[in-house]
C-alpha cells in the first residue's frame, strides 16, 4: 500500500486518558496515519487541535522517540524550561528517556495542524509528572504512580 486513502482513516476524538485528566484533550483529532498505512516500527499522527485545547498532559517517555512538525496553526510548547511558540514550519523532538514533559497548548484562534511522529515500544512508560498518572506500555495501562491502577484505564 503506497497512497493512504485519508477519508477512510478512522478519527480518534479525545483521548483515552482516564477522569479527570480526559478534559483538556477533549477536542483533539488524530489521524493514525502509520497505523493506516500498515507501519509497525514508527508511528505518524496527523493531529488537528482546536483552540483552547492540549495535546496531550505534560509527559516524557523513557523508550519513545517524538517529534512535532506543525503544518498550520500556532501552538505553544510548554515543557520544565517554560514556553516556546511553535508556527507553520517549526518542529520539536523528544528525546526518549529525557526526563522534561512536554506538550502543546493551542491558545490561538484557529486549529493548529501538525504531524506527531514516534516511536512504537511496548517497553516504554510514559511519566507524567504534573499529575497523578503513569502509562505502562508492557500492560498497556494507566495507574497512579504508585502503580494502582485506574478505574477503565484500558487503552
Amino acid at each position: 500500500m503506497a497512497k493512504i486513502d485519508l477519508p477512510a482513516v478512522a478519527e480518534r476524538i479525545g483521548s483515552d486518558y482516564p477522569a479527570p485528566f480526559e478534559g483538556a484533550v477533549a477536542g483533539r483529532v488524530q489521524l493514525a496515519l502509520g497505523l493506516a498505512g500498515g507501519l509497525s516500527d514508527f508511528g505518524v499522527n496527523l493531529v488537528r487541535q482546536p483552540p483552547g485545547s492540549w495535546s496531550s498532559q505534560r509527559h516524557w517517555h523513557s523508550a519513545e522517540d517524538e517529534l512535532v512538525y506543525v503544518l498550520s496553526g500556532t501552538l505553544v510548547l510548554a515543557t520544565d524550561a517554560g514556553e516556546q511558540t511553535l508556527r507553520a514550519g517549526d518542529c520539536a523532538a523528544f528525546p526518549k528517556g529525557v526526563a522534561d514533559g512536554h506538550h502543546l497548548i493551542n491558545r490561538g484562534a484557529d486549529t493548529a495542524v501538525y504531524l506527531a511522529i514516534g516511536s512504537r515500544r511496548s517497553d516504554d512508560v510514559c511519566h507524567y509528572p504534573d499529575i497523578d498518572l503513569r502509562w505502562d506500555g508492557a500492560s498497556d495501562r494507566y495507574t497512579h504512580k504508585d502503580g494502582t491502577p485506574y478505574a477503565a484505564a484500558q487503552r
